[in-house]
């Protein structure tokens, strides 16, 4: 009997932090793949908020109750990491149709990189179209609640980042 080969899919990104539409990509990806690697990517050119051991550990206490994940650190190409963890597929979100041009051009460049790799857009579900860590870390920084928007543990490191001193009516 010949062994069933398992199908590996990466889903990039700085998660700076991760935001409920990263984790309905991820949920949709788990139905479909049986392992998700979330390559969490360690990019100079960002100045993120969140360390780079900070973000790993969000989306690991985020994912806790899903099976077939595995969290590593992305430093460089993606299709050099696709090849080494033998994956087939990387997971992209679209958004809006101002993504569209970038990961397009992105899948392309890939694809020249490295054949064996399909890239694989996943539109997000309706209630989380608009998101985006940067406006999530826009409202937050203006006192704004993003409980509905991210995972708790992503929510209180927020408020801590933001939390000016003395302040007790955060999130009025």
């Amino acid at each position: 009997m010949k062994k069933k080969k398992l199908r590996t899919a990466i889903y990039p990104g700085s998660f700076d932090p991760i935001t409920n539409g990263h984790l309905d990509v991820i949920k949709r990806a788990c139905k479909i793949f049986d392992n998700v690697v979330i390559a969490v990517s360690v990019n100079v050119s960002k100045n993120p908020l969140f360390s780079l051991e900070e973000r790993v550990k969000f989306i690991s206490v985020a994912t806790s109750n899903l099976s077939g994940i595995k969290i590593d650190v992305l430093d460089g190409l993606l299709v050099e990491f696709a090849k080494k963890i033998s994956a087939q597929a990387v997971i992209r979100g679209l958004r809006a149709v101002s993504d569209f041009e970038y990961e397009f051009q992105m899948a392309l460049m890939n694809r020249k990189l490295y054949p064996g790799l399909e890239v694989i857009f996943f539109m997000p579900s309706n209630k989380y179209a608009f998101l985006s860590s940067s406006l999530i870390k826009e409202v937050a920084s203006l006192g704004g609640s993003v409980k509905e928007f991210v995972p708790p543990i992503v929510e209180e490191a927020l408020l801590m980042k933001f939390r000016k001193e003395g302040d007790t009516n955060y999130y009025i």
